[in-house]
């Protein structure tokens, strides 16, 4: 229960006001209700439907103290995954030089671009998105950086508004906002996940969360 009180008042912290530099969370901004809790093999999965003071709802399905494993992707409809995760991997293979338009589809263009950029890599050119591919395409961001690699960033905090489905505008600019969004679901994730950093930089172990879709709906 401690976990799942720390969850959300990082996800509280996450509503941020334009002129905010710092977070502050009170146990009575957020309030939550344990929705089910099943078991999937011998992982427990636990859903928290959760409403913050400002407005923002999030929803966290979180495989207790570990990570998901990273999606795999292929040409085709990737039914197991949201439109996000695809639009994540489009907005990574521009960031390393392609030019996809990011719709959240994995269509011929966006097959030909990973095989490219599989090739770069001395990676097996199958076309298919797996762990060592996300590991190679996944870039390093943080307060100052810019690009399509923020932009994926955004759009995944975005993703996790069920709210409105808009907290911080995706113009690829890493600001205070993004940051403080950034660490607000680092400090949820830290509550579920060992060693979980929060530290404002989009690493491998924050895209990994980001994409397997932790603290989504």
């Amino acid at each position: 229960m401690l976990a799942r009180q720390r969850l959300l008042a990082a996800l509280a912290a996450g509503a941020i006001a334009a002129a905010a530099t710092t977070l502050a969370v009170t146990a009575s901004a957020a309030t939550a209700s344990v929705a089910s809790t099943t078991t999937v093999s011998t992982t427990t999965v636990s859903t928290i439907t959760g409403t913050t003071g400002t407005g923002l709802t999030f929803a966290a399905s979180t495989a207790a103290g570990q990570l998901q494993p990273w999606p795999v992707l292929k040409q085709g409809g990737n039914s197991l995954w949201p439109r996000a995760t695809v639009r994540s991997l489009q907005y990574l293979l521009n960031a390393h030089g392609a030019r996809l338009t990011v719709d959240g589809h994995f269509g011929a263009k966006t097959k030909a671009a990973v095989i490219a950029f599989q090739r770069s890599r001395k990676l097996a050119a199958s076309g298919v998105v797996n762990a060592r591919t996300w590991k190679q395409l996944v870039v390093s961001v943080k307060r100052g950086s810019h690009g399509p690699a923020v932009r994926a960033v955004q759009d995944q905090i975005n993703f996790r508004n069920n709210e409105n489905g808009h907290t911080l505008t995706v113009d690829g600019v890493y600001g205070k906002q993004t940051e403080a969004a950034v660490r607000a679901f680092q400090k949820a994730m830290s509550a579920e996940v060992p060693h979980f950093a929060v530290d404002g930089i989009v690493g491998t172990q924050t895209w990994q969360a980001l994409v397997t879709e932790a603290l989504s709906g």
